[in-house]
């Protein structure tokens, strides 16, 4: 692998809710436990926003996948950040320090809403410096955490909708299954927590590697929509990027359940 080539860095996080933070913040004088805590901010979230997905300042990072992208929208490598231990300040050092290594564009599914956010606010947390990806002396634009700048961090989602002008109902999920990938499979992001409970990182990581691979393909197919990549194009990397699969579903078993639902583009200018 030729790191003067990796041009994209597709990634995605998987958090769970910090509970001795909620306990702390939201429930200073009840002595909850951190479960208890978590449990309780939900039911809160439920009855006042019917969902009970805890806001992401509560959140701390246990997986990040990264899937390393050449300058020919080829998926070069697959990688787990402190695989073994999930530990939040190494994950978040890491992360930064690789984004550091390659200044390549941060490609994520709402990673503006959620991701990238986390990371920043686990940086914040853990008193790690990311002064290049702030660049504060830059011009506004050419800063990498300007919104629309896009050679820094092209979220799929913010394109799709247009910086919010539109929603992408239905999320990664539909636009994978939409280009015949698998989208969502036997694990759902409100499953995380309690896999980490039942210390099952290793099937976290695997879930977090199979959304990486559904936004890369979601790329590919965006990069076409945009004038990136031609559908031609396209198709090679994506008939090339399964046999890589293919190659190397003996060393990751997750690879195979990915091929197993995956499903071909219906092709309708082919005969």
């Amino acid at each position: 692998m030729v790191i003067d080539d990796i041009r994209y860095l597709v990634f995605d996080i998987e958090t769970i809710p910090d509970g001795e933070l909620i306990s702390r913040i939201r429930y200073p004088d009840e002595d909850l436990q951190p479960q208890e805590a978590i449990e309780k901010y939900q039911q809160e979230l439920r009855e006042e926003k019917g969902s009970d997905f805890i806001p992401a300042t509560y959140h701390l990072p246990i997986s990040v996948v990264i899937g390393k992208v050449n300058s020919d929208f080829e998926l070069v490598e697959l990688v787990a950040l402190d695989e073994q231990e999930g530990r939040p300040h190494i994950i978040t050092q890491h992360f930064w320090k690789g984004w550091d290594k390659y200044r390549a564009t941060l490609v994520t599914f709402n990673g503006r809403g959620f991701d990238v956010p986390v990371m920043e606010l686990a940086a914040f947390r853990y008193g790690i410096s990311i002064g290049n990806w702030f660049a504060l002396q830059s011009r506004s634009f050419n800063q990498p955490r300007n919104r629309y700048n896009l050679e820094s961090h092209f979220d799929v989602q913010d394109v799709l909708s247009n910086h919010g002008a539109s929603r992408v109902y239905g999320g990664l999920n539909l636009m994978a299954n939409l280009i015949g990938k698998p989208g969502k499979m036997d694990v759902a992001g409100d499953m995380v927590y309690q896999l980490y409970q039942d210390k099952n990182l290793q099937r976290i990581n695997d879930y977090c590697r199979c959304d990486v691979l559904d936004t890369y393909f979601v790329f590919l197919r965006t990069s076409v929509m945009t004038g990136s990549l031609s559908l031609e194009e396209e198709q090679r990397i994506v008939q090339r990027t399964r046999e890589w699969l293919e190659a190397g579903s003996a060393d990751f078993p997750i690879y195979r359940q990915y091929l197993d639902n995956w499903g071909d583009w219906q092709n309708p200018w082919a005969g």
